[in-house]
């Protein structure tokens, strides 16, 4: 049986002293420190590799520390596994999404501690009242019968979410949860966690949004090379002050757009249509030319991606790379024409965790490095040196599993992998999304070197500072509809949120 541990008032909610962890020759986390009390939301942060997610899963039972002190409400506690952490009242909301995708979304709920009713099995009733009710809580409406295949990002978050509060933790971990929602659903979210913390809980919050964090959250513990830097109150700092204390320097600009010669159309997209998901889908893309995709979670924008490189069909218009007609339907066909696609998801389907980093930074050109039809190893290893050189990927080796990698230098591998095809087109879904400010400004730096070297770039991104800072022209996207397309230098916040929230006839 599931047993809180007592939180004193007198005693932080949890506190961690001086905790060390190694996984080989690689010390993830030298000194990480943390003290949380009840009633209160506190922030981690700190640049990917940091050690913040090391420190987490100590928290949550995935590892064992090496060093250090880990007491909850008082009392040491020491966790062997995950089931002893959530035992003891801690919830943990990983970055990316963990569910079962062939299951209910009531089934992941409650995975492993379904209600019962005697003899006669599991209390299915039971189990979907309690969920319908916590998604009223949350302000959402998902069928607790349907798959969790097929969901997106954001509704697979907002499950991992409603699965934390139904454990009734003391203590919750929320690691990035933000990254793929929207406006309406973060605000959501962020009254949930305001009412978790009025209620006497310790509330955790992992984001690299400065925004969030000061709007959120009342504490801030910054980490840098896997070590304790600093703790302070919220009202006592500012956004300056913890990017220099997360990066050990001054971020000059985090939006580093370079102006770029435009050249000729390398794209264009004709009356793209596919029922029930976008329509009349024009525009064109020129080379040198950062055309972002903007708007709301949902509106479509991810599909136009997906359809225009083949992963999906459509139902009628036209994709054109130079002058030549694109079959649709046909990935390699778009890669062949030069279009490569980095995908919103990027653990799923941008890298494979368990190969290594050269192996993913040269799947696209594989058949380039075979000889006699072996794939040769030397020239793989040299493929892969030259882009995490160029990419500035951070990791103890080049054989290394790409699963051990922060997020942000996974995204790297995965940029990687695509700009070793020597693409015309690039598209990036939610290129910098999970990941920290420093590695923020390196990936933006990136895509204005590669747009000044002729390349034609589709970025696609829920962040509107990023969309401003980066895009020489924006499509706003609204129920799968271009409403606006706004030139660099007309493109406003409020211009653009208009468009992002209106149909076409109110936006014109």
């Amino acid at each position: 049986m599931s047993t809180h541990v007592p939180i004193s008032k007198a005693s932080p909610a949890l506190l961690l002293e001086g905790v060390s962890k190694s996984f080989g020759s690689v010390i993830a986390l030298k000194s990480g420190s943390l003290r949380m009390e009840p009633n209160s939301i506190h922030a981690l942060i700190g640049e990917n590799g940091a050690g913040k997610s090391t420190l987490v899963k100590i928290i949550a039972g995935v590892h064992q520390r090496d060093g250090g002190r880990l007491e909850l409400a008082g009392e040491p506690v020491d966790f062997s596994n995950t089931a002893q952490s959530k035992d003891a009242g801690i919830a943990v909301i990983y970055q990316e999404p963990t569910l079962f995708p062939d299951l209910s979304v009531t089934e992941n709920i409650f995975m492993g501690r379904q209600p019962t009713r005697g003899f006669r099995g599991i209390d299915r009733r039971a189990m979907r009242a309690q969920v319908k009710e916590l998604f009223s809580q949350l302000g959402v409406n998902i069928d607790p019968d349907r798959p969790t295949r097929g969901l997106s990002i954001a509704d697979q978050q907002i499950i991992e979410i409603a699965k934390a509060i139904s454990l009734d933790a003391r203590v919750l971990i929320m690691d990035e949860p933000t990254a793929a929602l929207s406006g309406v659903e973060v605000e959501r979210l962020f009254k949930v966690a305001r009412g978790l913390r009025d209620e006497g809980r310790a509330v955790l919050f992992i984001s690299h949004r400065f925004d969030e964090v000061f709007d959120l959250c009342d504490t801030v513990t910054i980490m840098r090379d896997g070590e304790y830097v600093a703790t302070t109150a919220i009202e006592d700092t500012t956004v300056d002050e913890l990017v220099r204390q997360m990066v050990g320097r001054d971020v000059s600009t985090l939006f580093p757009k370079e102006p770029a010669d435009i050249g000729e159309e390398v794209l264009v997209v004709d009356g793209l249509n596919t029922r029930g998901l976008f329509h009349d889908v024009s525009f064109s893309v020129r080379a040198g030319e950062i055309v972002a995709l903007a708007g709301l979670v949902g509106a479509g924008r991810s599909e136009i991606a997906r359809a225009i490189f083949g992963v999906d069909n459509y139902d009628s218009g036209r994709v054109t790379v130079e002058g030549k007609s694109l079959r649709k339907h046909d990935p390699a066909a778009a890669m062949r024409a030069g279009i490569a696609l980095v995908p919103e998801d990027r653990r799923n389907q941008g890298v494979i965790l368990e190969s290594s980093v050269a192996r993913n930074s040269t799947l696209a050109i594989r058949r380039t490095l075979t000889r006699w039809g072996l794939l040769w190893p030397q020239a793989e290893n040299t493929a892969a040196a030259h882009w995490a050189a160029r990419l500035e990927v951070k990791t103890s080796a080049l054989d290394a599993q790409a699963g051990t990698l922060s997020g942000g230098n996974q995204q790297k591998v995965v940029l990687a992998k695509w700009l070793a095809t020597g693409p015309k087109v690039l598209i990036v879904d939610e290129p910098t999304r999970g990941i920290d400010i420093g590695t923020k400004s390196e990936v933006h730096r990136d895509l204005s070197t590669l747009a000044g070297q002729g390349l034609a770039i589709i970025m696609i991104s829920s962040e509107l500072p990023e969309v401003l800072g980066m895009a020489d022209r924006v499509l706003v996207v609204h129920e799968g509809r271009i409403t606006a397309e706004i030139d660099r230098a007309d493109a406003t916040p409020e211009a653009v949120m208009f468009a992002a929230t209106h149909n076409k006839e109110a936006a014109a």
